[in-house]
C-alpha cells in the first residue's frame, strides 16, 4: 500500500512538472518579442516564443498563410507566416 501511495505522489509529480513545462505563451515578453523578426522560420519563432496559443493555417492558390497566436492574460502577440516565413507581427504587450 505505501509503495503505491509512493508511486502515485511521483505521477501526480510528474504530471504537474510537464503540464507547467507545457504551458503556452510561458516566455512571452515585450523583449522576446522584439526578436522575432521578417523572414524568420516557425522554429525560429517557437525557440524564442514558445507554442502558440493557437494556428490557423490558409493554403492559398498563391500561397501557404499560417497564423500564430500567443496569449497571455489580457494580452496577445499575432505572428503571421507567408509560405512559412514571418512576414508581420503585432503585439499588445505594454511592458
Amino acid at each position: 500500500m505505501n509503495m503505491l501511495r509512493s508511486i502515485s505522489r511521483f505521477l501526480l509529480v510528474l504530471v504537474l512538472a510537464l503540464g507547467v513545462s507545457c504551458t503556452p505563451g510561458k516566455r512571452i515578453t515585450k523583449a522576446n518579442v522584439e526578436e522575432v523578426e521578417e523572414g524568420m522560420s516557425k522554429k525560429q519563432v517557437e525557440s524564442i516564443l514558445g507554442h502558440p496559443t493557437s494556428i490557423t493555417n490558409e493554403d492559398l492558390v498563391i500561397m501557404k498563410k499560417t497564423t500564430y497566436v500567443y496569449r497571455q492574460g489580457k494580452d496577445s502577440v499575432t505572428i503571421v507566416f507567408k509560405d512559412d516565413k514571418v512576414q508581420s507581427k503585432e503585439s499588445t504587450l505594454s511592458n
